[in-house]
């Protein structure tokens, strides 16, 4: 890659490569993170405030292109400009067919929105382009009462911010076979007209949940897995229930291997109970997510998972094979992959911002653009928020698991179809 400052091209990282072939309008691998202030947003100076930040994420200043044999970023001149929100949230950014920067800022009321095309950043590089994006925002809007914030705590370099860490932990000789998994339980039913999504947000107390995850000795990322197994399995018919329940459960590579990168670095593991096999008591459950996460979250069994999809782009035979046929390939492989699987839980986990700006936020929130059904949580202070997203239109499953949060005595704070 050239220097930053002029033309520039970068090849997408291993996790990355999946996404331009298996986006549609159904599911547009779009994501969204949000900062709700306590004051309402003004737009011109989010638009300053966006143009500084872009100073020290030059990748965002990219479009996808594709050759002969891969996918590449490119640096772009396009502008970056903020908008009031006028589509439904994650519709489509990536367009094959035209050039367009891969994320975008909006706002509404006391809202800023940045949406993001997976390929261009996971869950935490996105993160930390909101966090900048909010601290200048609130250093431009109130410079006399913030004039004395320190810097924000993420000050990474070009190059590490730009790094591919999954080329610099890649080792060849550390793989494990693919095990083929059972064919998961799929939720089914009518779906919402013009491929849109159903967002569903609840919000809950830190203390509260962590409270009740602990009184079952979890964590409250284990915790609210069994939740939602639980509540997908009562929500399903008897002739349905032959099938495991199954999460796929992202894992941020970055606590696990040293990295700054503003990249994709992430993992997938599977969590499940089969509920034919087994008693559907919620403490035998959250043992078994507990089991599983005690197995899978290590460094070496990441490593292993992290190696054998890694191989792939470093096989002689695959770097020479046109990308048509890779897309054709990664195609068929996502939706046998996604035979394996009901749903999907991501934890962002606790965002922190400098003590200064505290007063002037209220809470974080994230979700994503899915055809099944996904829940997304992170915390801000106090203010843990769920964000449930699913193309169908029954919400009985996330009435479900709300419910059982406040059957267990938490208190929660529920906005629902923020859909157009």
């Amino acid at each position: 890659m050239g220097d930053y400052q002029g033309a520039w091209w970068n090849r997408l990282d291993n996790a990355a490569k999946i996404f331009p072939p298996t986006s549609s309008k159904r599911d547009t691998k779009v994501f969204r993170f949000a900062c709700e202030l306590n004051e309402l947003v003004d737009g011109d100076v989010l638009q300053k405030a966006l143009d500084k930040t872009l100073e020290a994420f030059p990748i965002y200043r990219s479009v996808l292109r594709h050759g002969l044999f891969w996918y590449y970023f490119e640096s772009s001149n396009l502008p970056a400009e903020v908008q009031q929100e006028w589509e439904p949230p994650c519709s489509s950014i990536y367009d094959s067919n035209r050039k367009s920067l891969l994320f975008k800022v909006t706002y509404f009321r006391c809202r800023i929105n940045l949406e993001i095309y997976h390929a261009l950043s996971d869950g935490t590089g996105a993160m930390q382009f909101l966090r900048l994006l909010v601290y200048h925002y609130l250093l431009f809007r109130h410079p006399e009462d913030l004039k004395n914030t320190p810097q924000m705590d993420y000050d990474a370099s070009f190059s590490q911010k730009m790094d591919d860490s999954f080329q610099k932990y890649y080792d060849k000789n550390g793989r494990k076979g693919n095990a083929r998994h059972p064919k998961a339980y799929r939720i089914k039913g009518q779906k919402l007209p013009e491929h849109r999504i159903r967002v569903i947000e609840g919000v809950v107390s830190v203390k509260q949940a962590l409270a009740k995850a602990h009184g079952y000795n979890a964590t409250l990322t284990g915790f609210l897995t069994a939740l939602l197994l639980c509540a997908i399995h009562e929500d399903r018919s008897l002739r349905d229930q032959q099938k495991p329940v199954v999460l796929e459960i992202p894992v941020n590579l970055r606590k696990y291997f040293p990295s700054e990168s503003a990249r994709n670095f992430f993992s997938v593991i599977s969590a499940g109970y089969d509920f034919s096999k087994k008693p559907p008591d919620f403490e035998q459950v959250i043992r078994a997510v507990d089991d599983c996460f005690q197995k899978e979250l290590t460094p070496e069994q990441l490593s292993l998972r992290m190696n054998t999809f890694a191989a792939i782009e470093h096989n002689p035979f695959a770097r020479v094979t046109p990308l048509i046929l890779k897309d054709v390939a990664l195609k068929i492989g996502y939706h046998a992959a996604a035979k394996e699987s009901t749903g999907a839980l991501s934890n962002i986990g606790k965002i922190s911002m400098p003590q200064e700006l505290i007063p002037y936020i209220r809470l974080f929130d994230v979700f994503v653009s899915t055809n099944k059904l996904q829940i997304c949580l992170c915390s801000f202070e106090d203010n843990l928020t769920l964000s449930f997203t699913s193309p169908f239109i029954s919400t009985d499953i996330q009435k479900r698991f709300f419910r059982s949060l406040t059957s267990m005595g938490l208190e929660v704070e529920i906005a629902s179809n923020l859909i157009h």
